[in-house]
């Protein structure tokens, strides 16, 4: 079975006197054919995980396993059942599309030529361009060459961190229909993400933050989970919102999203308050109404709370 298993792994990175708690006892159990999302900023330990799974770090406490295969022991084995896309592209620029693909596959000791059916919804995107060099294609045809050299062996588990990460929208929606596909055929994929709307295409989402899991389960569960009445606020101000609220003693959180201010509040008067506070300050066209939490909402309250 090609499942993921990690029990209370911690890492921790020296240099001279400081460290850096990169992982504070993770524990994992990612069934076989799952689409498991590790969402989190910049800093949270997202990429210290996937590498130690991927065997290219020892961790310093705990165990893990892929497929069966201990991370350590048999690392050698494992190295040839997965697949793995860095964050940092990193294919050979000076070769062209067909000239990676072909030398990844000859380090897994297959026929490229006769393994292109196995990338063929990925590798539609790319036939167009099979001669120009990797360091020439765009962000998003990047990550699709990336993604089709980490599956020229047949993997059974593929791990990606941050893969669409400074790539266009319009990649990004096509990179993701190319990983629900891989998904359909059964295939285990640990993606790493700082983007929360795409945590919502997961079958099950882990939120990370300082090293620490602060919730693992599907979307909707971790959405339900979120116990505070969310408001989305909008006036003629909005540069102004945040430092105007700074002393309303009601207002519980506040956070910048997109054209609006999320916040919650104490007390069921918080609202009113609000609104009565941001008039005097000399706001206008003041709309307040109550909006469902998403990923990125249950985040913020999650890592206060923590």
């Amino acid at each position: 079975m090609d499942s993921i298993i990690a029990r209370t792994l911690s890492k921790t990175y020296r240099s001279g006197k400081s460290e850096t708690h990169a992982l504070r006892g993770i524990d994992l159990d990612i069934p076989a054919g799952e689409l498991f999302g590790l969402v989190g900023p910049d800093g949270a330990g997202k990429t210290t995980l996937i590498r130690i799974l991927v065997s290219l770090i020892l961790p310093d406490q705990g165990t893990a396993s892929v497929g069966g295969m201990d991370v350590v022991r048999d690392y050698g084995l494992l190295r040839r059942r997965i697949g793995y896309v860095p964050g940092r592209f990193s294919l050979y620029q000076d070769l062209t599309v067909q000239e990676n693909l072909h030398f990844f596959a000859s380090v897994f000791g297959v026929n490229a030529d006769e393994q292109y059916g196995s990338v063929r919804e990925i590798y539609k995107y790319l036939e167009p361009f099979r001669n120009r060099k990797a360091g020439q294609l765009s962000g998003g045809m990047k990550q699709k060459l990336a993604l089709s050299c980490a599956l020229i062996h047949h993997p059974s588990v593929l791990f990606l961190d941050e893969p669409t990460t400074g790539v266009d929208a319009v990649s990004r929606k096509e990179f993701w229909i190319l990983l629900s596909q891989l998904r359909s055929q059964g295939m285990t994929i640990f993606v790493s993400t700082p983007y929360m709307d795409e945590a919502a295409r997961c079958d099950r989402v882990g939120l990370i933050q300082e090293g620490k899991m602060l919730r693992i389960d599907t979307p909707s569960a971790i959405v339900r989970e979120f116990p505070l009445t969310l408001y989305a606020l909008s006036t003629d101000r909005m540069s102004r919102v945040k430092a105007d609220l700074s002393g309303c003693a009601e207002v519980r959180s506040a956070f910048a999203f997109g054209t609006n201010y999320h916040l919650t509040f104490y007390t069921e008067e918080g609202p009113r308050t609000c609104v009565h506070l941001l008039q005097q300050k000399g706001h206008s066209s003041i709309r307040l109404e109550v909006i469902q939490p998403g990923i990125e909402d249950c985040f913020m309250y999650f890592m206060k709370e923590a």
